[in-house]
């Protein structure tokens, strides 16, 4: 059985740690799109040309340790907005959406135009001072030399940068719920999120 469940939303809004609960909790395997877009722009801040990057992707790019960096964030944020990278990285994502067993995808364009017949679409979101307050603090525990003020900055760009884009712009998909996790602790916002999935589940059995 294929079971595709589409989780987009912001930046630091939760929607990994979500998607990675959702994955474990129901046995689906599970696609942090971000990853291909921070490993393609690693590439570009290492000389590469986005669309090279792209193409010449293998999946041992995505095991880098070094890909959740500010700079990389930012990078990554550039290569999105570019048609050519995302069109060269829809192929990936959707063989590995229809995968037996169900699948979770996380990111800005799943419900959208990665997966739009997706049977759970999911848009986690929250405001961006409490997403760059956790951001800050991720960054901060791996000893990331900057302030407050830059990460606010820094969330308020990529979301202006990846909801104005011209190619899949970030945006709720028309039939996705939306989960606003300011408000919510983890374990609240995961239990929230699993029971969405569990209804759409005993829908389709």
């Amino acid at each position: 059985m294929s079971f595709t469940v589409a989780i987009d939303g912001p930046a630091a809004a939760g929607k990994g740690t979500i998607s990675k609960g959702v994955a474990a909790h129901f046995g689906f395997a599970h696609l942090d799109t971000g990853l291909l877009y921070r490993a393609v722009g690693w590439r570009t801040l290492n000389g590469e040309d986005p669309l090279e990057a792209a193409r010449a992707l293998v999946p041992d790019d995505l095991e880098r340790g070094d890909l959740r960096t500010a700079e990389v964030a930012q990078a990554a944020s550039r290569v999105a907005v570019n048609s050519d990278v995302r069109s060269a990285l829809v192929t990936f994502q959707r063989e590995f959406s229809r995968r037996p067993g169900g699948a979770v995808l996380d990111g800005r364009d799943i419900g959208t135009v990665i997966c739009p017949s997706a049977e759970v679409k999911l848009y986690v979101t929250a405001s961006a001072e409490i997403r760059a307050e956790r951001r800050y603090l991720e960054l901060s525990a791996k000893g990331s030399d900057i302030t407050r003020e830059q990460v606010l900055a820094d969330v308020r760009e990529r979301d202006t940068r990846d909801a104005d884009r011209s190619t899949a712009p970030m945006k709720p998909a028309a039939d996705a719920v939306l989960l606003d996790t300011s408000d919510m602790s983890v374990a609240e916002a995961l239990k929230a999120a699993l029971a969405i999935v569990d209804r759409a589940l005993g829908a389709v059995a």
